[in-house]
């Protein structure tokens, strides 16, 4: 049987197993886990979701929830897990994260197809068919090794999570569970402020301490992405910066009194049973002791018990379009495949889907088949364009979105979203097709 390496077991490195696995390829799979963790991992699972437990939207007219329908279509691992392991969450699909994270390593460790070697690689075989999955916090050997292969080109910014809350510690005096404009069910936990509350909050929070970088960390300079910026940057471009953000008031009232507020702290649910909440849009790069006494200071969560604090730490990605073909291959040597976040797709699920896309590339090249590249048509192609086609000069870190896509051949009556729901359909079609000739590979 031909054989390829996957390095890393996060949401890419477990897809690409997955799907090269599928189409009879044998997989060695490397984790360093749990021999070893970056600063952001604390589970031994394949899989762990490090910043929310929310993979956003679920509607189609979404960049997001359009390629979160095409991976399950055809068969993705990770949208499997997701379908299994969801948590209430109104629009969008959120799971629960260790629920999550124990489905696929389960399920990877159990393929025939698949072997787990628990070891950190700090070399790529330039002879051998390898997928670098190692995300954005890749161990310092490995970094060096990539980037001596890849001439240097490498960028960074710094990514941050949120805080999650014991239910039981919310005071439900205070806060009410509703969703805006009532669309779906009132699964979010909503902490109300007036304004003279919201003024006081501001106040505290654009002043308090933030943590100091990991040792690792040190000399760069601080650049965050817009997707995951800690509140407390986001605070300080204005005072009502957040109430058109993640406090945005809009569209929530109690459902007790019809009362509507001049901010809202929303939390969202981490597990099924609902004893974990998070703090949603709250990632923070505060101290402990200031994410305590300062998101204390919302209404209800006075006395909260705080299960994880908040933290940030650096994200490495590299200027794709410089380097990779649009199968994730590497120009210089088409026997070595990069995916995840360092291809410089942003977000869980596109980071499955450049797993995807590579994990089925390299069992084409193992193969010795031509390469297999999704169409532009399609949200999974179209990311893949973008990043091997992009702008080198100004590349950044891209969510799934509408904007990648290619236009559709007619003007759509009706608006954006009578148009993301044509390219939708348009993209499903497709996606149905490539799905069938996967499958008689």
């Amino acid at each position: 049987m031909k054989n390829i390496n996957v390095y890393g077991a996060g949401l890419a490195g477990s897809e690409a197993a997955w799907q090269a696995a599928k189409l009879g390829v044998h997989v060695t799979l490397y984790e360093m886990k749990p021999n070893k963790k970056s600063p952001a991992h604390h589970s031994d699972g394949f899989a762990e979701l490090v910043c929310s437990n929310s993979l956003r939207s679920a509607e189609f007219t979404n960049g997001s929830g359009l390629l979160k329908e095409e991976m399950f279509r055809m068969g993705s691992i990770i949208m499997e897990a997701a379908k299994s392991t969801q948590v209430a969450a109104g629009g969008a699909l959120a799971v629960d994260r260790h629920l999550f994270s124990a489905y696929v390593t389960e399920k990877i460790r159990s393929n025939p197809n698949i072997t787990v070697i628990e070891q950190e690689m700090v070399s790529i075989p330039e002879d051998e068919i390898t997928v670098v999955a190692t995300g954005p916090l890749t161990s310092d050997g490995l970094a060096k090794e990539i980037k001596d292969i890849i001439g240097g080109k490498s960028l960074y910014f710094y990514d941050a999570a949120a805080p999650i809350v014991d239910f039981e510690s919310i005071d439900m005096t205070k806060a009410f569970f509703a969703s805006r404009y009532d669309k779906g069910t009132p699964d979010y936990i909503n902490c109300p402020m007036n304004e003279a509350e919201y003024k006081a909050f501001y106040k505290e929070l654009i002043n308090a301490e933030e943590a100091k970088l990991h040792d690792f960390e040190s000399g760069d300079k601080l650049k965050v992405f817009e997707g995951c910026m800690p509140v407390e940057v986001m605070a300080k471009r204005g005072e009502d910066t957040l109430r058109f953000g993640p406090m945005k008031p809009v569209g929530i009232k109690n459902p007790e009194t019809g009362e509507e507020y001049y901010a809202i702290v929303q939390l969202r649910k981490e597990n099924e049973e609902g004893s974990m909440y998070n703090l949603v849009g709250f990632q923070t790069h505060l101290t402990w002791g200031e994410q305590k006494r300062v998101f204390r200071m919302i209404p209800g969560l006075e006395n909260a018990d705080f299960l994880r604090y908040g933290v940030m730490h650096r994200n490495t990605f590299m200027c794709s379009p410089d380097l990779l073909d649009a199968d994730y291959s590497l120009r210089s040597n088409g026997k070595i495949y990069f995916a995840g976040q360092m291809t410089g797709v942003e977000g869980y699920i596109e980071s499955a889907a450049s797993g995807f896309v590579a994990g089925v590339n390299a069992a084409m090249r193992a193969l010795d088949k031509p390469a297999f590249v999704f169409p532009r048509e399609m949200m999974m192609g179209a990311m893949a364009y973008y990043v091997s086609h992009g702008d080198k000069t100004i590349f950044q870190p891209m969510n799934a979105n509408f904007g990648v896509m290619p236009a559709l051949s007619e003007k759509v009556k009706g608006g954006k979203k009578a148009r993301n729901e044509a390219l939708a359909v348009r993209a499903l079609a497709i996606t149905d097709d490539i799905k069938t000739k996967l499958e008689n590979l």
